[in-house]
């Protein structure tokens, strides 16, 4: 049975470019298309989407007017705004949001994350076997979509703690680059190689573009003198405002953050 998604934003050619690109797909069927936060309130009460793409700025009703009617746990629903500020991100998750995508986006990326949500809705129940299982004890496919998801968070918080704003491209593709390098922590001695390829692939754009965007990310948490809060972050005095790391040296030194917190 196909997911079914509701899009609601006030940019029709963004929203004809959504419900062209995620009709074209086999396992998704676009059920509405709202242009305001009235509408998208008024359509949720005739269908249960389960993924509401939303923005943030829309006439009569914002996006979190909307968030915050949204009152079943069925719907998944995916922010997609040009406010990437850290309020407006925090305020996103704080409200129920289960992912934040800065304007633009890759398509693609969105979904990925579309499928990360629903193979999680679609794993298995433990299966009940001679030697007893525990009913407590989830199915390995959910134990790891929750920890992606749990890690998704720890980093926008980490992210948000540093400086890092979720608008700029840099933020998608560190943060990619990140939950890359903790799945597969050897990939970060070949970042040149497979890393960059890797999230060039994920977005349909080039390593170097993605490498460039990456240090621009980087240098603007340095620019904002967070420098203290970084060093917090990692429990020691690693940086001074003079001196930054290489993609490599703080994709690693946060991806080692995260397997140390169980990631």
């Amino acid at each position: 049975m196909k997911k079914t998604v509701l899009i609601a934003d006030d940019n029709t050619a963004l929203t004809r470019s959504l419900k062209e690109f995620i009709g074209a797909q086999p396992d998704y069927e676009v059920v509405g298309v709202a242009g305001n936060g009235a509408e998208a309130l008024a359509l949720l009460e005739d269908v249960t989407p389960d993924f509401l793409l939303l923005d943030i700025v829309m006439p009569e009703i914002d996006g979190f007017g909307v968030l915050s009617s949204v009152k079943t746990q069925k719907t998944t629903v995916i922010m997609m705004s040009q406010l990437g500020t850290d309020a407006f991100v925090q305020k996103a998750f704080r409200y129920g949001a289960s992912y934040f995508f800065a304007k633009p986006f890759s398509f693609d990326a969105l979904l990925k994350t579309m499928d990360d949500f629903s193979a999680e809705e679609a794993a298995p129940a433990p299966a009940v076997a001679a030697a007893p299982v525990p009913a407590a004890v989830p199915a390995p496919a959910n134990r790891t979509n929750r920890r992606n998801r749990s890690l998704d968070e720890k980093i926008a918080n980490l992210f948000i703690s540093v400086g890092i704003p979720a608008h700029i491209k840099g933020y998608q593709f560190l943060r990619e680059a990140i939950k890359i390098t903790v799945a597969d922590p050897e990939i970060i001695n070949s970042i040149t190689k497979r890393l960059y390829p890797s999230i060039a692939e994920v977005f349909n754009t080039t390593p170097s573009k993605v490498e460039r965007a990456i240090r621009h990310a980087i240098e603007v948490a340095w620019n904002r003198g967070k420098i203290e809060n970084i060093n917090q972050i990692f429990g020691m005095r690693i940086y001074s405002a003079n001196e930054k790391p290489t993609n490599g040296e703080f994709i690693a030194l946060v991806a080692d953050k995260m397997l140390l917190e169980g990631a």
